[in-house]
């Protein structure tokens, strides 16, 4: 009867300790940042979500704009980037664990998911930390308000040092897009690595993280035909998106207990 009794607890506490709520939490994160990312494709297209090209609109253009609708211009500015971002890294965290607790050799497999953590977070804080979204909407309150022609100025000057900071697809922005997308090649490697994966759901991870790549240096670096950048940022998207489904399906299998 002891025994039995000792079975049970230690049968609980192995449950407790599980990492299933982890792989849910990581589940849900992702079909999150899958619907996200279909918000943000479907405003793309619609014409009346047309936003300043990266580093050609000022700072007057963007006030005028958040004054106008301030959804579109947060948005243009990386609002549902940042809110990726932070969706991303839990998913990242999941992975880190699945591939930590059910593919856990070779070792090294531990050592590179952790990296691609750690990258991701290192990203994200940057990206975070200069994106110009919200304090140009308080800035464009500011301008707005502003009743001499000098103090309107003196905001423009200091919302186009916001936006050289840290504007989407901009030197300011590329150190955190950078880190980012080369977080997610990584995991995408060690991914295949673990065959805990299917090949369809890595691959279409990895080319999606490096079309992104590609079109961030792109876009940041070569500002000529953007709309053909802009192609290769669509493949990115949509391939990100396949990844986005399978990845949740494989979360929530391993949140149910099978591997």
């Amino acid at each position: 009867m002891a025994q039995l009794t000792l079975n049970q607890v230690m049968a609980a506490e192995t449950q407790e300790s599980s990492p299933n709520g982890i792989y849910k939490i990581g589940g849900v994160a992702i079909l999150m940042a899958f619907l996200v990312a279909l918000l943000d494709t479907c405003l793309t297209f619609l014409p009346a979500a047309t936003t300043p090209d990266p580093g050609k609109g000022t700072a007057i253009d963007w006030c005028v704009l958040l004054q106008k609708d301030w959804f579109l211009g947060v948005r243009g500015l990386g609002l549902i980037n940042i809110v990726g971002s932070v969706l991303l890294f839990l998913v990242f965290v999941a992975l880190y664990t699945a591939i930590s607790e059910v593919a856990p050799h070779p070792p090294a497999n531990k050592v590179y998911a952790a990296l691609a953590v750690i990258l991701l977070g290192v990203g994200s804080t940057i990206y975070i930390a200069n994106n110009p979204a919200l304090p140009m909407l308080e800035l464009s309150h500011q301008y707005s308000s502003a009743v001499t022609e000098v103090d309107r100025n003196l905001l423009a000057i200091s919302g186009q040092a916001r936006l050289a900071r840290g504007e989407d697809f901009t030197p300011g922005a590329f150190p955190g897009f950078f880190f980012n997308e080369a977080a997610g090649i990584l995991m995408g490697w060690v991914m295949l690595r673990c065959g805990l994966f299917s090949k369809l759901t890595v691959w279409s991870g990895v080319l999606a993280f490096t079309c992104l790549l590609i079109f961030t240096i792109w876009s940041t670096f070569v500002p000529v035909f953007y709309a053909a950048a802009m192609m290769i940022a669509m493949a990115g998207g949509l391939l990100s998106m396949v990844w986005n489904i399978l990845v949740a399906r494989q979360l929530f299998k391993l949140g149910r207990g099978s591997s």
